[in-house]
């Protein structure tokens, strides 16, 4: 067999024209979203009111295991995709491992990550439903970066709540949302009643994407002709990212490759669901027994120190109820710098998969976090992210195991993004000044205390 390339690209011919509906794999459904009046399960006209009609088709689709990606979606794929997958050669050699180490590269478009996947998507089904403005939140400012110039290019105005203290570490990824056209909020803000009334029992919260997420769902529906846009968490976030790990599959296929290990960084799920969504297929179909491992902050552990159990997605208490593994919708994470992975919930289909067996997880110190980064910039020559970094780390690990017992196997994680816009987090860890914050038991007490109070959850 031919040595394997340092990059890999799928041809555009082979690049997916369906993406994979990874609920039509499971052995079992996560739990339905319930309308918190009545308890009961979302119905598809509950959901309307909040998102585009087609998102909620596919939210509810749990049967169809492939669904049509549009031509005009695939044709604005084109202009940034097929992304490369890696052969992390130099890590390797730099490890001294016997592992193989791939990376699925997400960050060579504009928004730096792999939002605009799903952000293109669900700006392109507003535009054909008619919509003529859309809101969101950022954490980071991928997503709302990439949300930006998918309504620029169609025509779609744009309301972005970003959480403050990214808005503050990161201000000119807010510059880059602006130039799309973009109305970019720091959130709490006093443009909402629930951020006021977040401001006035936190006044000097960083905020939080629970909070962010509270306020561009009151203005989505209260003002007309408007729809909020998720950029994770929610089913059909994940469904438009599977494109990651469907052209990844036919990368690695080319050369006879099947991943042992998946590494995904985890805030609400999407770039992890993306990236497993073959993989965890042939696995439920019982194909593989490849390993999934979602690495999260230790700062805002929802996965390893989390409850799974049914909670509002947003801080305001807007939303539909999840269940999902959740530190609760009060808690307010520590302005550290784990980027758009401060997020108190998890996707309810990565949620159940881990709940399930299937997924593994762990959490990692930020301190450790750039020492990985670091690593990865030195040796491979990509700046990372810090969120993309978490993966990072995680893979070192894994390929230090092999280094240890001998064992050869093929790693594969995700590098969701560029970390361009984090030098105040780099520079704080160059300093020297970057502290590992770590909540104790009783800092996770508020938080759970707020999970509603009903039956499914006692």
């Amino acid at each position: 067999m031919n040595k394997i390339p340092y990059k890999i690209y799928v041809e555009e011919k082979d690049m997916p024209k369906a993406w994979l509906n990874l609920k039509a794999y499971m052995k079992e459904q996560h739990d339905p979203f319930l309308n918190p009046a009545t308890l009961k399960p979302c119905t598809a006209d509950e959901l309307r009111p909040v998102f585009c009609d087609a998102v909620v088709e596919q939210e509810l689709n749990c049967t169809d295991k492939l669904i049509e990606i549009p031509e005009g979606i695939r044709e604005f794929y084109f202009m940034y995709r097929p992304s490369p997958l890696c052969r992390a050669y130099f890590l390797e050699k730099a490890l001294d491992t016997p592992a193989h180490i791939y990376y699925k590269f997400e960050g060579n478009n504009t928004s730096g990550s792999h939002k605009l996947n799903s952000a293109i998507a669900q700006v392109y089904y507003a535009k054909q439903q008619g919509i003529t403005s859309l809101t969101t939140e950022t954490g980071a400012g991928q997503w709302g970066t990439a949300l930006s110039m998918a309504c620029a290019f169609y025509g779609v105005d744009l309301k972005v709540y970003m959480v403050k203290v990214s808005s503050q570490q990161k201000p000119y990824r807010k510059e880059v949302m602006r130039t799309y056209g973009a109305q970019v909020i720091p959130s709490p803000s006093d443009t909402t009643q629930v951020g006021r009334k977040i401001l006035e029992e936190f006044p000097e919260t960083g905020g939080s994407l629970g909070c962010a997420i509270s306020e561009a769902v009151e203005v989505a529906v209260s003002t007309p002709n408007c729809r909020y846009v998720l950029g994770s968490v929610l089913d059909h976030v994940l469904l438009h990212q599977s494109v990651i790990g469907l052209e990844s599959k036919v990368a690695l296929d080319k050369y006879g490759v099947k991943p042992d290990i998946v590494i995904g960084c985890c805030g609400g799920g999407s770039n992890f669901g993306g990236l497993i969504a073959p993989f965890m297929a042939e696995r439920l179909e019982g194909k593989t027994n490849t390993r999934f491992i979602g690495v999260e902050p230790a700062s805002c552990p929802s996965l390893t120190r989390g409850k799974y159990a049914y909670d509002f997605c947003d801080t305001g208490k807007m939303t539909p109820l999840a269940r999902m593994y959740t530190l609760g919708s009060g808690f307010m994470p520590s302005p550290n710098h784990a980027g758009g992975l401060r997020y108190h919930g998890m996707s309810p289909i990565i949620s159940k998969l881990y709940h399930d067996g299937y997924i593994e997880a762990k959490s990692v110190e930020q301190s450790k976090v750039f020492d990985a980064a670091t690593l990865f910039a030195r040796t491979e020559g990509t700046f990372p992210a810090p969120e993309s970094s978490h993966a990072i780390r995680a893979a070192i690990d894994e390929a230090l195991k092999c280094k240890e017992s001998g064992e050869s196997k093929n790693i594969l994680f995700g590098l969701t993004g560029t970390g361009y816009f984090d030098m105040a987090a780099y520079m704080a860890y160059n300093d020297g000044k970057m502290n590992d914050y770590i909540p104790t038991d009783a800092d996770l007490v508020p938080g759970f205390n707020s999970l509603p109070d009903i039956e499914q959850n006692r």
